[in-house]
């Protein structure tokens, strides 16, 4: 036992003499009593030139004063010091200490000695500043990039994004226009992404339309997969296969408007059309409809002139009349309009209401209406007839227009809204007129019903055949009241399924 402390000392000087740190001893004054090899390949100076010397010798004389003085006061109290300092070896060559320096205290507690250990991490801090060098240029690069930009994780969550980005919120006022921007890429594409490998597409060129405040907006959208490692002291030898994805979105909205504009100008020219055949299909059937009533009473006329036995001359001439009005009906019916037959798509039902407002907004803004859209940003699609679809929700909002522009009538006030739920999509048509009267809002829906004054232009079978347009989609048309006081007509229609046949 007597011989432990002995071969600890040995040991310690061993240890300290075989480091391949540079180490040193100062007395209370910074001059230097000892310092080991490394100390000496690191500065260049021999032992004999370095022990006795102070350890200002190694300064550059670059350091600022401010740094040496904290270091003093700090280890002047007896507490360590860590920090850098730009040294200089024996040749002049300038070199960067990571310097670490402890006080020693004797018995009473007065500092004796300092240990000093410290490395050459010139190159260390080189790659340091390479490092933020190409990270701020990369940033730089980004955030000026004309295009949306963000980077997420396996929860989809944005972990990196860029100025473009920061904007998108802003103008979309969503927390993570990421999520809807993928969602609208998965509800276009069938198949899904992509299965992920490092630096291998997820999609490509997808473009989708997002609905938020405001106008829509499109976008062309990539997502490539990307490997991130992973930082933490764990994964230092298992390595993270942790795959990110790198969305960029370069917004088309501007060309998309320009082509809007045209198809705008085609679709308003259509829908004209439409509703002219629209008009005389409803008055022959209405015409129709009218003569079918006399007839059947004059056949009722006939049958019971028979069953009595008398009025030949009468029957005869009613019999004619018959024959005739029928065939005049017949006439008539051939004359009305088939409808074009149409086949059915993959619907976005948010574009449909747009185009629809943006046709009525001259009659709006002259009926002093306010318009308030509230879409869906991401909504599901269903399968159906555009056009026949477009019809029925401009019958709507026709007919809401209609009930608002009354004489005398102040509050005017349409509002729009589509949502999706479980399996549906649901669109609320609602108005701030006068309603429709509870023993009448299954009513409107019986042909050539109106709940319009007597004289009226309209015969009033659009909500006829909205319900008719509904049906044949598997949906459904409801009317109840409005918050605004007014009329709410509600349409549920099937979202598209994926793998349904259109």
């Amino acid at each position: 036992m007597t011989h432990a402390p002995r071969i600890v000392s040995s040991l310690f000087q061993q240890a300290v003499e075989q480091a391949d740190i540079a180490i040193s001893i100062t007395d209370a004054a910074a001059n230097i009593l000892y310092v080991n090899p490394a100390f000496t390949r690191a500065t260049g100076y021999g032992p004999e030139e370095l022990v006795g010397a102070n350890q200002s010798l190694l300064s550059n004389k670059t350091t600022p004063a401010k740094v040496y003085k904290a270091m003093w006061a700090k280890i002047a109290s007896g507490r360590p010091w860590s920090g850098r300092l730009v040294n200089r070896r024996k040749d002049g060559s300038e070199y960067l200490a990571d310097l670490l320096i402890t006080p020693v205290v004797d018995g009473a507690g007065a500092i004796v000695n300092y240990v000093g250990i410290h490395r050459d991490v010139t190159a260390f801090h080189r790659l340091e500043c390479e490092v933020a060098n190409q990270k701020a240029l990369i940033e730089s690069v980004v955030d000026a990039a004309p295009v949306v930009l963000a980077l997420l994780d396996g929860a989809e969550k944005v972990v990196l994004d860029n100025h473009e980005y920061k904007t998108l919120m802003g103008d979309l006022r969503m927390a993570e226009p990421a999520t809807a921007i993928l969602a609208a890429v998965r509800a276009d594409m069938a198949q899904g992404f992509a299965a992920p490998q490092e630096n291998g597409p997820a999609f490509s060129e997808r473009e989708i339309r997002i609905d938020a405040a405001g106008a829509p907006r499109w976008f062309s959208c990539s997502g490539t997969w990307v490997r991130r490692r992973n930082g933490g002291a764990d994964a230092f030898f298992a390595r993270g296969n942790d795959l990110y994805l790198l969305l960029v979105a370069k917004e088309t909205t501007k060309s998309r408007a320009e082509q809007e504009r045209a198809r705008m100008a085609a679709l308003q020219a259509l829908m004209a059309e439409e509703a002219r055949v629209d008009a005389l299909r409803e008055t022959l059937t209405a015409a129709v409809f009218q003569i079918e009533g006399p007839l059947n009473l004059m056949s009722s006329a006939i049958a019971t002139l028979a069953r009595r036995g008398g009025g030949d001359a009468a029957g005869s001439v009613l019999a004619e009349a018959v024959s005739a009005g029928k065939a005049a009906v017949e006439n008539l019916r051939s004359a009305i309009p088939e409808h074009d037959l149409e086949s059915q798509t993959a619907v976005n039902l948010n574009e449909v209401l747009r185009d629809v407002l943006d046709i009525t907004t001259r009659r709006m803004l002259a009926a002093g209406i306010g318009v308030h859209w509230r879409p869906q940003a991401v909504l599901p699609s269903v399968n159906g007839q555009v056009n026949r679809l477009r019809a029925m929700f401009k019958a709507l909002v026709d007919n809401a227009i209609e009930a608002m522009n009354t004489k005398g009538w102040r509050e005017r006030e349409l509002r729009v809204t589509t949502r999706g739920h479980d399996g549906s999509v649901e669109i609320l048509v609602e108005d701030s007129g006068p309603g429709i009267p509870a023993d009448l809002r299954l009513k409107v829906f019986e042909p050539f019903f109106s709940t319009r004054k007597a004289g009226g232009h309209h015969v009033g079978t659009g909500l006829s055949s909205a319900q008719q347009v509904a049906a044949d989609h598997d949906g459904v048309i409801e009317i109840d009241p409005a918050e605004l006081g007014g009329c709410r007509v509600r349409v549920v229609l099937p979202a598209y399924r994926k793998g349904e046949k259109s």
